[in-house]
Formats: structure tokens, C-alpha cells, sequence
């Protein structure tokens, strides 16, 4: 008995066109005979995906088939186009949905493969570009504020300096790979479709080299200690990734470079945090400073200020410098920076000695109301600081 087509690509009923597509190419790709040489129940579940697609796929047919089941489907009509009843039947390939899908099912199985269909054709570069590189660089708040030019030598594949990255030894030549003849790819027919796939000789050159370069075993490439300079800009935050094209490894023989990925990290800082734009810090004041105010003097990230606390500052005040933060990266005026945001720590003296002691004690005697009988510290922190 046939299994039920939505069970068998695993959509349900109401699934739409691009669902069913997306299904049925996930598991063409998984079953297609080429990627599973000389498996018969992979060969066979091939057919069956394609056939319940055919028939999902198609507006009329899947009318048909909602309403009969498999006997609606059975015995349809031969397909436009004449090219029989095999898995792509009524499907024509030029303007038809088999060159669309199917060709992306066989870039996915061959890796970026020819495909052709009725003399049309797709073609990939065969150039292996070289590889991206990382590097994680640690910085100082007071660098990733202002901005740096950071001199680096990155481990890298370049260019043999042998061959000069030709990959031949010297006054050896290439010559035609023989087994594309030239054309960098070997071709093949599965039915009414031709394939195209990138020589693995000759790595789709076309050519093959007579005499490998000592030094890099015919690759073109050596490893080397890559001299650069990476300049940072101002206000760069934590994660930030800055991408220095053409500095990762060289292409192979004259192929693209890759490209360095540099990632910021910000060093701790013992007297600055940073939230955005703003920059934190903490202002120690004693307690007759939070209580008459003064004058500090305070250090941002790259100089010195006076800052004026005002009396009766409360534990955990927290003061805006505005101006004092870090630029905005990209900022389309200059000068555009967060703030310094100063917390107030009210500092409480650890060690008194008895004089301290009798004029706090004066102090507190001081704001008990008249009447009231009580005594400096009844039931306040007086008594709990000062108890003898």
C-alpha cells in the first residue's frame, strides 16, 4: 500500500507551495542515487519523494488528490512535453519548475556543480579562496575611548616565495589536465539530465602542474608571519568585530584572499565600568562632606576635573559629568560622547576615638525633640553604633 504523500515529504494538508517545495528538496537531496551509490531503498524512496512532489506540486493534481486519494492520481494523462513518466514528469525544463529546484538539489549534492538541462547550463567558480582568519585583540578602556593603531603579525598561508605562488618548480611548466582535457570539468548523463562537476584533478584549472615547487609541495603557499596595521576606532565596545579585507590566508594560485576578523575585548578597569556610551565610577565622601558638600577631585578616563558635591547628598547619589563618556562609533558630528556617571559612597568611620565619640554623641543630643525623654541613640542607630 502507498504511504500517504503529506506523511511521506512530512507536511501536513494545509501546507503551502514553498513548504512542500522546501520538504521534497531536503529529502531529494538526501536520497538522490549519487549520493547514495548502489543503494536500492535509497534509489526507490527517490522515486517515491519525486512522485509525491509531482503530484503536491501541481495545483490540479493535488485537488485530485485530496479528494480521491492515490486513485485520483493514478491514471493521469501522459505529461506535457512527451518526456515520459519518470520522477520529473510534467515538469518541463526550460521555464518549468524542475530547473529551478532540481538544479539547486544538484548544486547541494555535488557542491556547487554544473546543471544543465536542454543545452542550459550553471557553472561555479572552481578558484578555492583562502580562508578567513580570527584574531582577539585585548584593549584598554582608555584605547577603545580615544582610538588606536595597533601594529600586528598574524600566522598566515601566503604566497611561497619560492614559486612566488605559482606552485611550480623553477622553468617547469603546466600542462592540459587529461582528465577534462582543459575544460576543468568531467560530465556525465543520468537520463534527460547532464551534469557538470569540477575536475578533482585539476581542481577545475584545466591545467595540472608537471613539476610541484619543493618549498610548498605545489600548492602555492607556505606559512608566513603576516605584518599589518589595524587601526581602531574611538568608542569601539566589547565583541565589537572589525574585518581587514585580504588579510586572511592568500587564495590558492592566485585566488581570492580571505579576510581577518579582528574581535575587541576590553580590559577590567579598577576604576571605570562601562554601560553604552557612559562610563561608571565611584566617589568616596565622608559623612560631614555629604553633609556640607565640598569640592573633589575627580579622574575621568584621560585627564582630571573638580567636581562640587552638594550638601545633603544621600548614600547612592549618582552625579551626570555630561560630555565625559565615550564617543559614539559613527557619530555623524564630533564630539558626540556619553557622560561620566559619579556614585556617592558615603564612607562611615570605622575607628573613633572619644573626642570623635562625645562630639557625634553632641551631635545626635542635637536633633532629639524637646519633651521627648529620650536620650541620644534610644532605639536609633545612635545606640546600636555607640553602645558601650
Amino acid at each position: 500500500m502507498k504511504q500517504d504523500y503529506y506523511e511521506l515529504l512530512g507536511v501536513n494538508k494545509s501546507a503551502s507551495v514553498d513548504d512542500i517545495k522546501a520538504a521534497y528538496r531536503k529529502l531529494a537531496i538526501k536520497y538522490h542515487p549519487d549520493k547514495n551509490p548502489g543503494d536500492k531503498a535509497s534509489e526507490e524512496k527517490f522515486k517515491e519523494v519525486n512522485e509525491a512532489y509531482e503530484v503536491l506540486s501541481a495545483a490540479d493534481k493535488r485537488a485530485q488528490y485530496d479528494r480521491f486519494g492515490h486513485a485520483g492520481v493514478g491514471n493521469a494523462p501522459p505529461p506535457p512535453g512527451g518526456y515520459g513518466a519518470g520522477p520529473f514528469a510534467g515538469y518541463e525544463t526550460d521555464g518549468g519548475n524542475v530547473g529551478d529546484i532540481f538544479g539547486d538539489v544538484i548544486s547541494d549534492i555535488f557542491g556547487g556543480s554544473g546543471f544543465s538541462g536542454r543545452g542550459r547550463g550553471r557553472q561555479s567558480s572552481s578558484a578555492q579562496r583562502g580562508a578567513d582568519l580570527r584574531y582577539d585583540m585585548d584593549i584598554t578602556l582608555l584605547d577603545a575611548m580615544k582610538g588606536v593603531e595597533v601594529p600586528l603579525q598574524i600566522p598566515r598561508q601566503g604566497f611561497c616565495a619560492v614559486c612566488k605562488g605559482s606552485g611550480s618548480r623553477a622553468g617547469a611548466g603546466k600542462k592540459t589536465c587529461p582528465q577534462c582535457r582543459g575544460t576543468g570539468q568531467v560530465k556525465f548523463s543520468q537520463g534527460f539530465f547532464s551534469f557538470a562537476q569540477t575536475c578533482p584533478k585539476c581542481r577545475g584549472e584545466g591545467q595540472i602542474i608537471e613539476s610541484p615547487c619543493p618549498a610548498c609541495s605545489g600548492t602555492g603557499r607556505t606559512k608566513e608571519s603576516h605584518r599589518l596595521s589595524v587601526r581602531i576606532p574611538a568608542g569601539v565596545d566589547e565583541g565589537t568585530s572589525l574585518r581587514v579585507a585580504g588579510g586572511g590566508d592568500v587564495g590558492d594560485r592566485g585566488a581570492q584572499s580571505g579576510d581577518l576578523y579582528v574581535v575587541i575585548h576590553l580590559k577590567g578597569d579598577p576604576l571605570f565600568k562601562r554601560h553604552n556610551d557612559d562610563l561608571l565610577t565611584d566617589l568616596d565622601v565622608s559623612f560631614p562632606q555629604a553633609v556640607f558638600g565640598g569640592e573633589f577631585d575627580v579622574k575621568t578616563l584621560d585627564w582630571r576635573l573638580w567636581f562640587k558635591v552638594p550638601g545633603g547628598t544621600q548614600p547612592g547619589t549618582v552625579f551626570r559629568i555630561r560630555g565625559e563618556g565615550f564617543p559614539e562609533v559613527g557619530a555623524s558630528h564630533r564630539g558626540v560622547r556619553g557622560d561620566l556617571l559619579v556614585k556617592a559612597n558615603i564612607v562611615v568611620p570605622k575607628n573613633l576615638n572619644e573626642k570623635q565619640k562625645v562630639l557625634l554623641r553632641q551631635y545626635a543630643q542635637a536633633f532629639i525633640e524637646p519633651g521627648s525623654g529620650g536620650t541620644p541613640g534610644d532605639d536609633s542607630i545612635f545606640k546600636r553604633v555607640f553602645k558601650k
